[in-house]
């Protein structure tokens, strides 16, 4: 089976820090590749993972433009994904797996009943464009799958009726996690991903010095990846949303002593803050679609603190690999409990449950069940 993955244009893949979906993706693509599947990876030039054949348009991601003004971003998109249809021209692609919000989507079920079938991953909140989703229809071609079984609860009828189940997200860490020895833990807490309302990140600086732990805030604030850069980007960086909500929300609680805000943190430096946490702190203020971050903490042996929200509970065994909570003021006392759970068992349920063989076998599940019944127009 040969395979276009459209991983869109706005990180490379994989990505230098910051990048849920390409991380996804840079997981998936070397085990399907090892289980036969030719790959041809529709990015931005600057990718690096190994793949059959690339598709590019853009050099660099683009993803510092993705929350500037319509006007001056809309044609990003377009221009991508009219070299992936210059691509699928060719003929020679059995199956599109498509990862671009909303218009991969809405191309897949456009380029008409000639084309090869596609299957659309949702990694987002799925109460968002009510008018795309709402009404949707992708015919006998097109399917989508969530990342966790929560996330497709909220999906609209139409959506949901084109629904082939859902693939929960995994992490290299995985391999081999319940073989590793436990490493010494530290007295702070961790927060990881962009800093924006949904994530919670006030909550948890707040509950800090409320209830008094250490925490660490690692994550970009919009394009920012660094303290130095958005102090560097002065008056004109509170344009871009999520640096108001940091500014307003988040930064009157940082005080470098309680809590810490260390930016983008990648590779080993990153294995490293989560292992040596005593709780990945999930303080969620929506309905987290897939938590990637989730399954990383457990195999790194980092129990997971959180607000049972999303995907949370089908990730995290409550009092085994973690501790949830639907009170946001109790979320700080569990903080201090985290100490109640076994590295092994987190470990140990990461190697079972998100490796990327597993995400693998699963995905390649479900290209079959859409290539077989695109051929049949069931």
């Amino acid at each position: 089976m040969r395979v276009l993955m459209n991983a869109g244009p706005w990180l490379p893949v994989p990505p230098n820090g910051y990048g849920g979906i390409e991380n996804v993706i840079a997981t998936l693509v070397p085990e399907l590749r090892r289980l036969g599947v030719e790959v041809v990876l529709a990015t931005v030039a600057e990718s690096t993972l190994a793949v059959d054949e690339r598709v590019s348009v853009f050099d660099t991601g683009q993803f510092a433009q993705l929350q500037r003004p319509y006007n001056q971003v809309c044609g990003i998109v377009p221009a991508h994904l009219h070299a992936v249809r210059r691509r699928l021209a060719e003929g020679d692609i059995d199956l599109v797996h498509d990862h671009v919000e909303a218009a991969g989507l809405a191309t897949l079920a456009a380029l008409g009943p000639d084309s090869p079938p596609g299957l659309h991953t949702l990694h987002w909140d799925l109460a968002k464009h009510p008018e795309l989703y709402g009404t949707f229809d992708g015919g006998d071609r097109v399917r989508v799958n969530g990342v966790s079984a929560n996330q497709l609860t909220h999906a609209p009828a139409a959506l949901r009726a084109h629904a082939v189940g859902h693939v929960h997200p995994a992490t290299p860490r995985a391999d081999g996690a319940d073989l590793r020895a436990p490493v010494g833990k530290e007295d702070y807490a961790v927060v990881l991903g962009r800093i924006n309302p949904g994530k919670g990140q006030d909550l948890a600086a707040r509950l800090a010095h409320s209830a008094g732990f250490d925490l660490v805030l690692a994550g970009p604030v919009g394009p920012y990846h660094r303290p130095e850069d958005l102090a560097a980007a002065g008056p004109a960086a509170a344009q871009n949303p999520d640096v108001r909500f940091w500014q307003e929300h988040v930064a009157p609680h940082v005080d470098g002593d309680r809590v810490r805000w260390v930016g983008t943190v990648t590779g080993q430096d990153r294995d490293d803050l989560v292992a040596r946490a005593r709780a990945a702190l999930f303080p969620l203020r929506w309905e987290e679609p897939g938590g990637t971050a989730v399954v990383e903490s457990l195999a790194l042996g980092t129990p997971v603190i959180g607000i049972a929200r999303g995907c949370l509970p089908e990730l995290i065994e409550h009092g085994r690999t973690g501790l949830l909570t639907s009170d946001e003021e109790e979320l700080g006392e569990l903080v201090a409990a985290a100490g109640t759970i076994s590295e092994a068992a987190c470990r140990e349920e990461a190697a079972r449950r998100f490796t990327p063989a597993v995400m693998a076998s699963s995905y390649l599940g479900l290209y079959e069940r859409v290539r077989d019944e695109a051929a049949v127009g069931v």
